[in-house]
């Protein structure tokens, strides 16, 4: 008997999950028999399980033999995200770039027209100035996230960032045409990350790539910087797929 209990315990424990995985496919409320079958539970046994679901509000009865996914679900899914972290999430992904590449590794947010640099990993002895400590900002058309940004936003809004901040001059090599700025979102937008060419510091250059939030929404940027004689084009593989292993860890379903 000491086996059979903890036994049976996991098996309604997956049973209960392929219930929920069941409903969460139907936008409608489902029917016992449906999910039965769908499952492969013998009716008595989802009827049973199901109204354990319903007494701690996980499942919801619609009507006599009718459920969908219940409220409770969304209270937890909503304190899970609430606790979420981008920057806790991102670190173990920025230490294993970092291993991989040697160069510095960025993550920034934006607020308004600025990148913002929450957190940086890289040698002691780094040389770069780029983002000499955390909290640092810089203007959006001049880095590499930045252009992220700018490339979400659509023609529209980057038009008005143009207007506002008049696309200023860092090095020779900013962007400073509005002609020349819209042509390098095209690009961005087609191949899903962004350089910078010396555009913020010269001898400097940047790679950088997108994070999505559960809701699809750029919430923040993960690059990596390096001297430009050093740095390879070639690591924007590397450094979108770390950018996406950081959007799934905080939800994001998926391209």
């Amino acid at each position: 008997m000491t086996q059979k209990g903890p036994k049976s315990s996991i098996q309604v424990i997956d049973r209960m999950m392929s219930l929920l995985e069941t409903l969460s496919r139907h936008g409608a409320p489902v029917n016992l028999k449906q999910l039965a079958a769908e499952t492969r539970l013998h009716p008595s046994t989802a009827h049973r399980i199901l109204a354990v679901m319903v007494e701690n509000r996980l499942v919801d009865r619609i009507e006599p033999g009718t459920y969908r996914l219940g409220i409770r679900l969304l209270e937890l899914g909503n304190l899970v995200k609430s606790r979420i972290s981008v920057r806790q999430e991102a670190l173990p992904h920025m230490h294993s770039l970092h291993q991989e590449l040697h160069e510095t590794v960025n993550l920034s947010v934006r607020h308004d027209d600025e990148v913002v640099y929450i957190e940086r990993t890289a040698d002691s002895n780094t040389m770069m100035r780029v983002v000499q400590i955390i909290g640092a900002r810089a203007p959006l058309h001049i880095t590499a996230v930045g252009k992220i940004f700018l490339a979400q936003d659509g023609v529209e809004k980057t038009a008005e960032y143009v207007q506002r901040t008049g696309l200023p001059k860092y090095t020779e090599h900013t962007l400073t045409e509005p002609d020349s700025l819209a042509k390098e979102l095209d690009r961005v937008r087609q191949q899903g990350y962004a350089y910078d060419n010396e555009e913020a510091e010269r001898g400097v250059s940047c790679i950088g790539a997108g994070i999505y939030n559960d809701e699809g929404v750029l919430v923040a940027g993960l690059s990596v910087s390096a001297p430009s004689d050093r740095l390879d084009r070639a690591w924007a593989a590397q450094v979108r797929k770390t950018a996406d292993k950081i959007s799934r860890a905080i939800g994001y379903p998926g391209r």
